[in-house]
């Protein structure tokens, strides 16, 4: 047998292997992945937001199923300030976060509360508007005065809801639903005691359904604060960096206040 020869052929077989090695380390990672986040998004043109689409005001389509809604148009001026485009992909509530963590989705706006479960999975922006919730029950009931009544009530939200866990908190049996028309035609039928919602979007069922029979039976005294989550890591602290100091400019120079009064008929921007 020839050891030089052999050597000289594992050798050559060394370089090789070394070469495409570094070929698969220098391949970039999809989607931001393990990359900061702010600059492949801007390399991109494009940021992509997820949200419902079927949550007015924050998130719906009009007469000519266009969508529109208070947290449509947060967005598109977010993407200016960035300078990209927004890609506004819709979904269910509960695939939402898990599609944000997993990276199919830069940021989710969608009215989305803080609370300290989702702040260990999620980073969020400052808030940029106010929630306060309240429990709706039929017109025609009131065996709820207060928070505390709703132990016992059957109640309905999306799951994994600020909602949801609140009816939970104090005690009500919360059934899963896909969004707030389908909870109304559950308490109106009868088929549950109450839900839980935000007060903003109470109103402009009211507004769009004048003749409903629910009412307000109480509110929730604790406001909650709206800001936009996105994926945990170092990738994304200049995009969240970013999208703070857009809404700073937001809210200074009036776009949020107008934003909320077109879409509330008050400014939930501000903390009362």
């Amino acid at each position: 047998m020839n050891w030089k020869r052999c050597g000289a052929v594992f050798a050559a077989l060394a370089l090789c292997l070394a070469a495409l090695a570094g070929c698969a380390a220098e391949k970039p990672q999809a989607s931001g992945m393990g990359s900061d986040l702010l600059a492949a998004i801007q390399a991109k043109g494009e940021i992509t937001v997820a949200m419902e689409g079927t949550w007015a005001p924050w998130t719906y389509h009009d007469e000519s199923d266009e969508l529109v809604g208070y947290d449509v148009e947060v967005a598109k001026a977010i993407g200016e300030k960035l300078g990209v485009k927004v890609s506004f992909v819709e979904g269910e509530w509960s695939g939402l976060l898990a599609g944000l963590e997993s990276g199919r989705y830069d940021i989710m706006v969608n009215g989305v509360d803080i609370d300290e479960a989702r702040q260990e999975k999620y980073d969020f922006s400052t808030p940029y508007a106010y929630n306060r919730t309240v429990v709706i029950v039929r017109a025609d009931d009131d065996s709820i005065q207060a928070m505390e009544d709703l132990a016992g009530k059957k109640t309905a939200n999306t799951l994994n809801s600020t909602y949801a866990a609140v009816g939970e908190a104090y005690g009500a049996q919360v059934t899963g639903v896909d969004d707030f028309i389908q909870t109304i035609e559950l308490l109106t039928s009868g088929r549950i005691d109450a839900t839980l919602n935000a007060e903003v979007s109470y109103y402009d069922y009211l507004n769009t359904h004048p003749d409903a029979q629910v009412k307000i039976a109480c509110t929730d005294p604790q406001a909650t604060q709206v800001a936009i989550p996105m994926r945990k890591g170092e990738d994304t602290a200049s995009l969240r960096e970013a999208i703070d100091k857009a809404l700073e400019e937001l809210g200074q120079d009036g776009t949020l206040t107008e934003l909320s009064v077109k879409y509330f008929g008050m400014d939930i921007s501000q903390a009362q």
